[in-house]
């Protein structure tokens, strides 16, 4: 292969390092109205009055709209494919409030200045009851977070909205409480993780106005431009034709622009003005009114043999929603799914618990999507059981995890197509130096420790999303690439263009590539689930190769040979028998003027009826202060696999960046709230994320399989890599100094603690 393999530089990697790129607030116009929320003060609350005359009669304002002046049809804005499973529980402005920072009104005016002036001056009074905060008592609390009675799901997701609940999910397999009573050793923990700010660089914005056809246009900082017009055609009661949405340069998401957080506030007054509108959101508003990981709260029950196979697994707890329920199912759903079929040698599994509404920041995606929190407490779990029995936990993972061609109770009888996984493992223990180190050494004062755990994830939704891909010959003999997929800085847009130019055997400048404009790209769910190289990579690769037979049978007329007997050399396209050669521009000049009269393109469309998963062995080795339990990580090792490497460079700082988010979790972030429900680490000065010197030393190592429904051989990488830090970490802690920490963040404190209470 010419290409894939290869470490290309992204082919906007000069650009955006020298500020070339537009964003969305590059590409308003003059005479842009600002947009400014009104937000509510309270956690729980329902709008008795709202006066907002004075605010209408500044001069400079343009528009001004409470819950009275707005479609009353419910939507969600989860980024989704239709019909979503999470809960169609918001209305654009809802006269019941339901966390601090909710919106209550809407102000457009002729700048920044007069539309913040003219929100001090709307009146509202309020009726405050008392908020659902604690996600263990949200279940039969006595406030019910939404009692509307028009609240719609398109499945039955166990949806409970008197008892708090916003679904329920189940997975059973096997007697459980007869296979625990046959296990040797049975170990229980109950674990809560924390809420983690996605913390994005670029906050959020949208820029909206009406074309000469009277169209909505929406030109936004998203991750998902099909499924934001899909949202805002039922948010504003238009027709999905009359909205066009425009993805520009994304100054990164990590999840949290898989939800429609602002576009329907700028779409509306557009569409009572005729004006074009903007709004960007503050850091503050990022963090209060946007959303974030599910905290969640799991008690675990493991069971197994005295020589380490795990024979019953138990994972039973809740999830925080918050306000409304976008992501609330299926973040829940994923938090089993993939981490319970790792260990396939089980009798019996349950996994079960629900998804609650809270009166807080609404819960939303972030890389790794329930799986870092499965990956948690089940990995912290089976460090606790491999100490328990005295088995190495390199060893109990080698004795338990799931094989190629193997199938698991959770996959029901479904075979897994690759992995290279027990491999990852071996390497991990090498470069992480495992044998020499475990489980601590003893240096004075300070002890270090290591520990370990392994993780998975999918590539794409399967049975469910599908990607697009059109890739056309230009009459100069250049190709243009249309997806609707969105790059949000990863390098998706490079590794699409690596595998069209080694499927046409073409050099990489041949191409250009234009990508996520509902009007001209074909239909993309849009960058998440690990879908971009798996999903929309193979649609690119059939496109390709369906323009690559079209350009053959060209040149078959030209050569006077089978099209079978041709190759497409670069520029060229040859007759190895003959010698005789055609070049590629010259059958493309014929294509559009020529007596065909017709463009060679190629439009491919996949999906997948599997998600294939990546996999990632993680290592760490921490320094513990026993003096006052302050944890310093040295050095962490991710072994990956993630079939064929597609970009090696790529790759690479994909996952560092996933371990560093992942480090955050597990040392310094917290989404902390007061007892009214304010939030508290509303800015980067009160929410911490680590800097290069809290991180060590990273490592990074691939572990290639070969998975044969993706492209090459690909699987994804984008979320997995997150999902090890915490475990691991928390493992050699407990190796270093014998405590266990069940609930994140990892501080001194906790640790300091645990050895006082351990002596």
């Amino acid at each position: 292969m010419k290409w894939v393999g290869r470490s290309v530089s992204k082919i906007d990697g000069v650009a955006i390092a020298t500020g070339k790129p537009l964003y969305t607030e590059d590409l308003t116009v003059p005479g842009t109205l600002v947009v400014k929320l009104l937000r509510s003060p309270h956690a729980f609350a329902r709008i008795k009055s709202i006066d907002v005359a004075a605010a209408k009669q500044m001069v400079g304002v343009e528009c001004v709209l409470t819950h009275q002046d707005v479609p009353q049809v419910r939507f969600t804005k989860a980024g989704q494919s239709f019909p979503e499973p999470s809960p169609y529980d918001r209305l654009i402005l809802d006269p019941i409030v339901r966390y601090v920072g909710d919106e209550v009104a809407i102000v457009a005016a002729v700048d920044e200045k007069t539309a913040l002036a003219a929100l001090d001056l709307i009146k509202v009074e309020y009726e405050v009851f008392e908020p659902v905060l604690d996600l263990s008592s949200a279940i039969d609390h006595p406030s019910v977070v939404h009692p509307e009675t028009d609240l719609h799901c398109n499945f039955p997701i166990g949806l409970e909205q008197q008892r708090n609940i916003a679904s329920s999910h189940t997975v059973e397999v096997g007697d459980l409480a007869a296979e625990l009573a046959l296990c040797d050793v049975v170990v229980e923990e109950t674990y809560k993780t924390q809420a983690q700010a996605q913390a994005m660089m670029e906050t959020f914005r949208s820029f909206t106005y009406l074309d000469q056809a009277g169209r909505l246009v929406v030109i936004s900082s998203t991750q998902i431009p099909f499924h934001v017009r899909r949202q805002l055609a039922r948010a504003l009661q238009i027709p999905a034709t009359r909205i066009r949405v425009i993805k520009p340069r994304i100054g990164g998401g990590f999840g949290a622009k898989q939800t429609g957080v602002c576009e329907v506030y700028p779409a509306i007054v557009t569409l009572k003005t005729g004006k074009p509108a903007k709004v960007v959101y503050e850091r503050k508003e990022t963090f209060i009114a946007s959303n974030s990981r599910h905290a969640t709260e799991f008690k675990v029950r493991m069971g197994a043999s005295h020589d380490g196979i795990i024979r019953a697994i138990e994972i039973v707890g809740l999830s925080d929603t918050g306000a409304y329920g976008e992501h609330a199912p299926t973040v829940f759903a994923v938090i089993g799914d993939k981490t319970m079929p790792l260990y396939n040698k089980t009798k019996a599994i349950r996994y079960q618990g629900h998804a609650v509404y809270t009166n807080k920041l609404p819960g939303g995606a972030l890389r790794g999507y329930g799986a870092t929190q499965g990956t948690f407490v089940q990995e912290s779990t089976v460090n606790k059981l491999a100490a328990e029995l005295g088995i190495d936990p390199t060893e109990i993972r080698l004795k338990n995890l799931i094989r190629e061609t193997e199938t698991s109770l959770y996959y029901k009888g479904k075979k897994l197509g690759s992995s290279s996984l027990h491999r990852c493992i071996e390497t991990g223990k090498s470069m992480i130096g495992w044998d020499a180190k475990f489980p601590r050494i003893e240096q004075g004062s300070k002890v270090r420790g290591v520990g370990m755990a392994v993780t998975m994830q999918g590539s794409g939704i399967a049975n469910i999303d599908t990607a697009s891909a059109e890739i056309r010959l230009n009459d100069d003999g250049f190709y243009t690439v249309l997806v609707g997929s969105t790059d949000m800085g990863t390098g998706s847009d490079t590794i699409l263009l690596q595998m069209a130019a080694d499927v046409l055997n073409a050099d990489m400048d041949q191409f250009i590539i234009n990508a996520a404009d509902t009007d001209v790209s074909p239909f993309d769910p849009g960058s998440y689930a690990s879908s971009t190289t798996y999903v929309t990579g193979m649609a690119v690769k059939k496109a390709a190769e369906e323009l690559r037979c079209k350009i053959l049978e060209q040149a078959a007329k030209v050569l006077q040979a089978p099209a079978d007997q041709l190759e497409l050399s670069g520029e060229q396209c040859v007759d190895p028998a003959s010698g005789k050669t055609v070049s590629v521009a010259s059958i493309a000049a014929a294509a559009v003027v020529g007596p065909d009269h017709r463009q060679l393109s190629a439009y491919a469309t996949f999906g997948s009826p599997v998600s294939p998963p990546p996999f990632v062995a993680g290592f760490a080795e921490v320094e513990v202060d026993k003096e006052t339990g302050k944890v310093t990580l040295l050095d962490f090792v991710a072994v990956v696999d993630c079939g064929t490497v597609i970009n090696p460079a790529l790759a690479r700082v994909q996952t560092e960046g996933g371990i560093v988010q992942g480090i955050g979790m597990a040392l310094f972030e917290d989404v902390q709230y007061d007892k009214k429900g304010n939030l508290q680490s509303n800015s980067f000065m009160t929410y911490k994320i680590p800097g290069r010197s809290d991180v060590g030393i990273v490592r990074v190592a691939f572990e290639e399989s070969y998975e044969p429904t993706g492209p090459f051989g690909a699987k994804s990488v984008g979320e997995v890599v997150i999902n090890t830090p915490a475990p691991a970490i928390v493992a050699a802690i407990y190796n270093a100094v014998g405590v266990q920490i069940s609930e994140l963040p990892v501080t001194p404190e906790k640790v300091f603690k645990g050895m006082q209470q351990k002596s």
